[in-house]
């Protein structure tokens, strides 16, 4: 080799780990809870798909750490005639990813299509009368009555959040995904670059615009985006993540797993913490069509074998810092949170006794089918203490391991178990999602009508409640309300509940301006 060619080539080489050094700086790493099995942000519950959503979409309103509403993609608003007309006006320099201006009429058809597939978007919709565009900016709903939850619904962080899309997505049944992903957020979404089951990356948007005002605080404020590239790599193997985020292969670990947060812990180039004091609050949900749990005093009955304690300590070990019981249905510490008819789940369990429950409450011994989605290290936890504690009790377990994307599709069907049905699944919620009755789409008793969750609970006296809340005057008149909804629960029984526990997040020491709330992207950038 000549000198000339040689020194060209060695020249070359070692320019490599500096490309590789600026292109790491440019890109965030990030290792996902699941899999994003589903990219339509009004699609799922999942919140896997609500933070990849957060990313790629934006919303009217924004919420803060108070759970105050803030103008996001708003310049303001105005509420007339007595709180029946409510005007929003679109702000300036608000683009589609595909270079579209957005437009009022944009809007109207997203939250018309996000409405119909959720809790509050569907009370909201109940309580309008007209919604349409007045011009490319101002939105304009005309309500039957007031809806003074207005900004909180079209705000909410809970998934499936209400995320602004251009009209011919919107306009796709919203009961069919959309198949292309055009948002108006900080970044856009690369689908060339998907691999499904093991990575998805997103690009910053150059022509997004940050709101100028506002305090940055979960999801209000302006949303900055300091990374050219944010890329979600899946790694299952809690081990594996482990060590990627370790060794620096990985910036950011969305759920560390208890047992190996001592070893994170250990590493002063990482840093472990608590950014939603809301933690998690976990359950098990029956399905109200099938045997046996379509039995209501069988559900009742069962309630009597539930140790929450237990089913915490799976997930988090015994210290009881880190988790709290008795659950109810509303989120601990919260307003709407009460002891009220939580007796079932106190003192020590009998499972000799609840067999014999069960037994007179008309439960024969049959198949029932848990739905456990192995890919998710704390439902996985719960899913084997649930099958123990139905075999305690003699029932007739059939486990079925699967991934959550599976899961989220048989959970639909309304077959017999003997036709590829199911009896119970094992899933989780901020408790952002438990804090009222609005947002709290598994405390619903409106059966199978459409938009309904799967299990399908029919309870007309949760739905009278659910509606009272509404109309009730004020916070006492919500919270009493709330107690004797938590009651009906209990005897209704819509879900089994197992929990709340803290949820930690780790990333490297170099990433700051990790906000507080879920895993969001903007603001955040490298030291």
């Amino acid at each position: 080799m000549k000198r000339r060619s040689f020194l060209a080539a060695g020249a070359a080489g070692l320019a490599l780990p500096s490309y590789a050094r600026a292109q790491g700086a440019s890109t965030l790493r990030f290792i996902p809870q699941i899999d994003l099995a589903f990219l339509d942000p009004h699609w799922t519950t999942a919140y896997v798909t609500r933070n990849h959503s957060y990313l790629v979409f934006d919303t009217l309103f924004g919420q803060d750490a108070n759970f105050n509403y803030t103008h996001q993609m708003l310049s303001g608003h105005t509420v007339e005639n007595d709180g029946k007309l409510w005007k929003l006006t679109l702000r300036d320099g608000l683009w589609w990813h595909d270079g579209e201006k957005v437009l009022a009429r944009d809007c109207v058809a997203s939250i018309k299509r996000w409405a119909k597939r959720d809790a509050i978007g569907g009370a909201l919709m109940d309580a309008t009368d007209e919604l349409s565009a007045a011009d490319d900016k101002t939105i304009v709903f005309k309500l039957k009555k007031p809806f003074p939850l207005l900004p909180d619904a079209l705000g909410k962080s809970p998934s499936p959040m209400p995320a602004m899309m251009p009209e011919r997505l919107a306009n796709t049944d919203p009961f069919k995904q959309i198949t292309e992903i055009i948002g108006s957020g900080p970044y856009r979404y690369v689908q060339a670059e998907r691999v499904q089951g093991s990575r998805n990356v997103y690009a910053k948007f150059d022509k997004y615009t940050p709101r100028p005002d506002g305090a940055l605080d979960w999801t209000s404020g302006p949303k900055v985006a300091h990374f050219e590239r944010v890329v979600w790599t899946t790694m299952p193997d809690a081990a594996t993540a482990a060590a990627a985020l370790q060794n620096g292969e990985q910036d950011w670990w969305e759920y560390p797993t208890a047992d190996l947060q001592p070893l994170l812990r250990k590493n002063a180039k990482i840093k472990i913490a608590f950014p939603d004091p809301t933690g998690g609050v976990e359950m098990m949900r029956p399905n109200h069509l099938v045997a046996p749990f379509n039995n209501p005093a069988v559900r009742r009955a069962f309630m009597y074998a539930i140790d929450q304690a237990e089913f915490m300590q799976a997930i988090v070990g015994d210290d009881p810092g880190m988790f709290y019981t008795p659950l109810g249905m509303f989120c601990p510490k919260t307003p709407m949170a009460s002891e009220d008819g939580l007796e079932p789940l106190r003192g020590k369990r009998d499972y000799a006794k609840v067999k014999e429950m069960l037994k007179a409450a008309g439960y024969a011994g049959e198949k029932t089918v848990l739905m456990v989605p192995t890919d998710y290290v704390t439902l996985k936890a719960l899913g084997d203490v649930m099958a123990d504690t139905m075999a305690r009790v003699g029932m007739n377990v059939d486990y079925v391991a699967t991934d959550w994307g599976s899961m989220l599709q048989r959970r639909n069907k309304k077959d017999p178990v003997e036709q590829g049905g199911w009896s119970s699944f094992i899933t989780g919620w901020a408790g952002t999602d438990h804090f009222s009755p609005p947002a709290h789409i598994a405390l619903r008793g409106n059966g199978d009508q459409p938009g309904s969750w799967p299990g399908w609970c029919v309870s007309p006296e949760l739905e009278q409640m659910r509606t009272a809340w509404f109309d009730a005057p004020d916070l006492k008149g919500q919270q009493d309300i709330c107690r004797k909804m938590q009651v009906q629960a209990m005897h209704d029984v819509p879900y089994f509940p197992l929990g709340q526990f803290q949820t930690p997040t780790a990333y490297r020491s170099d990433i700051t301006g990790v906000l507080n709330g879920f895993a969001t992207f903007w603001n955040v950038r490298r030291a």
